[in-house]
C-alpha cells in the first residue's frame, strides 16, 4: 500500500507518517523545500519536494499511490487572502492533480477542522448534519476546502474528518496554556465548553476512515466523546504540570486589543486576530456518534490523561 501525506512535517501529518509506517504503507511526504525535517530525517519515507501551492509539482507525486493524506494547511496567519491561499487554493491544486494523474485512487483523506463549522449557538455538539457557520477566516477557508473536496465526491472516493481541539506530543498550540497555568497562572475567558481529542486517536480515526468501503463521501467529527468546560481543560493541565495555578478573568476586549497588538508587530502566533474571533464564542463542541456507528471509531484517551502524557513528552524535550 503506497500513500501520499502532504503536511506530513506538522503536528498532525508527522504523527500520522508514523502510523502508516507501522501499519506497513510506503509512505511518500510532501515537503517544501523550507520545510523542517526533524520528524521525518529518522524514518524510512520518500521525501517529495513539492508545494500545494504550485501544481506542476503535485504530479509526480500523486502518481501510483493508493491513499492521499491531505494534512497540509495553514492555522495561523494575519490575513484572509493567506488562508484562502493555502487552505483553498492548494487543495483545489491537490484535488486537480489526482483527478488528471491518479485515476485509481482509493481514498483521498482530508483533514479538516471543527472550525468550518463553526460554534454550537446552544451548546448541543454539532453532527455532521449540522448548517456551517464558521465565525473566523480560517473556518471559511476549511469550509470552502471542504466544499471543492465534496464536490467531487463522484469522481474521487473522498472522506472529510473534522476534529475538533486537538493536543499530544509535539503540539505547540496548547503548549503556550501548559507554561502558563505552571508559571502559576490561567487566563479564562468566560465559562466556555470545548470537544477535544488526543493526537493518537484522532490518527486511528483517520486511518479508520481511509479503509472503511462505506466512508466514501462521508463527512466525520472525530473527539473522544466528552464535553469539558474551562475549568475541566486547566485542572488537566494542572495535574500534568503539578501545579495550582491563580485563575483570572481576561475581558473579551482586551482579548481582541491582545490579537491585534500581536499582529501588528508581525509575528504569527496562536494570539492573533483570528483566533480572538473563536475565542468569543462559548460552545466549541461536536457530536462524534456517527464515527461510532459508521468507523466503530472508539477514543481512548480523555483529558486528563492525555494531557499527562503530553506533558511528559514536553518535559522529555525541554518545552516546558
Amino acid at each position: 500500500m503506497k500513500a501520499l501525506v502532504t503536511g506530513a512535517t506538522g503536528f498532525i501529518g508527522s504523527h500520522l507518517t508514523d502510523a502508516l509506517l507501522k501499519k506497513g504503507f510506503t509512505v511518500s511526504c510532501l515537503v517544501r523545500g523550507t520545510s523542517n525535517l526533524k520528524y521525518l530525517e529518522d524514518l524510512n519515507v520518500k521525501l517529495v519536494r513539492g508545494d500545494c501551492g504550485q501544481i506542476e509539482t503535485l504530479y509526480d507525486a500523486v502518481q501510483g499511490v493508493d491513499y492521499v493524506f491531505h494534512a497540509a494547511g495553514l492555522t495561523k496567519a494575519c490575513s484572509e487572502a493567506a488562508f484562502s491561499d493555502v487552505n483553498v487554493r492548494g487543495t483545489a491544486n491537490l484535488l486537480k492533480a489526482v483527478l488528471e494523474k491518479n485515476s485509481g485512487l482509493k481514498r483521498f483523506v482530508h483533514i479538516s477542522s471543527l472550525a468550518a463549522v463553526g460554534p454550537s449557538s446552544n451548546g448541543v455538539p454539532l453532527t455532521e448534519n449540522c448548517a456551517a457557520d464558521p465565525v473566523s477566516f480560517y473556518g471559511k477557508s476549511k469550509l470552502e476546502g471542504e466544499q471543492l473536496v465534496l464536490n467531487h465526491k463522484k469522481d474521487i472516493p473522498v472522506v472529510v474528518i473534522r476534529p475538533p481541539a486537538v493536543y499530544g506530543p509535539r503540539d505547540r498550540d496548547l503548549l503556550v496554556f501548559f507554561k502558563l497555568v505552571k508559571a502559576g497562572i490561567a487566563p479564562l475567558w468566560g465559562e466556555c465548553h470545548y470537544s477535544f481529542i488526543y493526537i493518537e486517536d484522532l490518527i486511528h480515526g483517520i486511518i479508520l476512515s481511509a479503509f472503511d468501503e462505506n466512508a466514501g463521501g462521508e463527512v466525520f467529527f472525530l473527539s473522544d466523546g466528552s464535553v469539558y468546560s474551562s475549568d475541566d481543560v486547566i485542572n488537566a493541565i494542572a495535574d500534568a504540570v503539578e501545579k495550582r495555578p491563580i485563575k483570572f478573568k481576561i475581558p473579551r476586549l482586551v482579548m481582541s486589543v491582545a490579537g491585534l497588538i500581536a499582529e501588528r508587530s508581525g509575528r504569527v502566533s496562536i494570539v492573533n486576530p483570528d483566533k480572538m474571533r473563536e475565542l468569543k464564542h462559548i460552545h466549541w463542541v461536536c457530536d462524534t456518534s456517527k464515527a461510532a456507528e459508521r468507523l466503530k471509531f472508539e477514543p481512548q484517551v480523555k483529558i486528563k490523561e492525555g494531557a499527562r502524557w503530553t506533558a511528559d513528552w514536553y518535559r522529555l524535550h525541554q518545552w516546558l
